[in-house]
């Protein structure tokens, strides 16, 4: 059997035994990375935005799988730390929009455009969306956590 062939029947393997998850929970690029399962935050180091105070490309080789997408990540000692507490360094709203989220909406959210508040890591679909969540962070958190309760197991399309 071929690297590349066990590398792919391992992945198929990892995500069927993934917890399930509703459609749309997490924001994803479609397709599957070598660890079988799609890829998390466009690929950028989650673990970056706490520690360089900005967001950098992570590395194919080094990945962390948590909640059925993988992350990649620019050093060892960002994917050990990520391993170790994930939910603190994964994006929040499974890394849709912050704002978009407030209004209901699962809009991509863009790792160019962040912002920390609280320890967690909150992504914003582009320049001017990033602008209105930042006029009021806490109301516009307090009020994606409230949409997010009603809209986290609903698929983007229904919406």
């Amino acid at each position: 059997m071929s690297k590349r062939l066990a590398s792919l029947l391992a992945g198929a393997l990892a995500l069927a035994a993934a917890p399930a998850l509703a459609e749309d929970e997490i924001n994803a690029s479609a397709g599957l990375t070598a660890e079988g399962s799609p890829l998390a935050l466009h690929g950028y180091d989650p673990v970056a935005y706490f520690t360089e105070g900005a967001p950098m490309p992570g590395r194919a080789e080094l990945t962390r799988v948590h909640g059925a997408v993988t992350y990649y990540f620019a050093s060892e000692k960002s994917r050990d730390a990520f391993a170790k507490n994930p939910e603190r360094y994964a994006p929040a709203y499974g890394g849709f929009c912050a704002y978009g989220v407030s209004v209901g909406k699962k809009f991509d959210g863009n790792p160019y455009f962040w912002t920390i508040s609280g320890d967690r890591l909150y992504l914003n679909l582009n320049a001017s969306i990033a602008t209105k969540f930042k006029k009021d962070v806490p109301g516009s958190i307090a009020k994606a956590e409230q949409q997010w309760r009603k809209i986290q197991h609903v698929a983007v399309g229904d919406l």
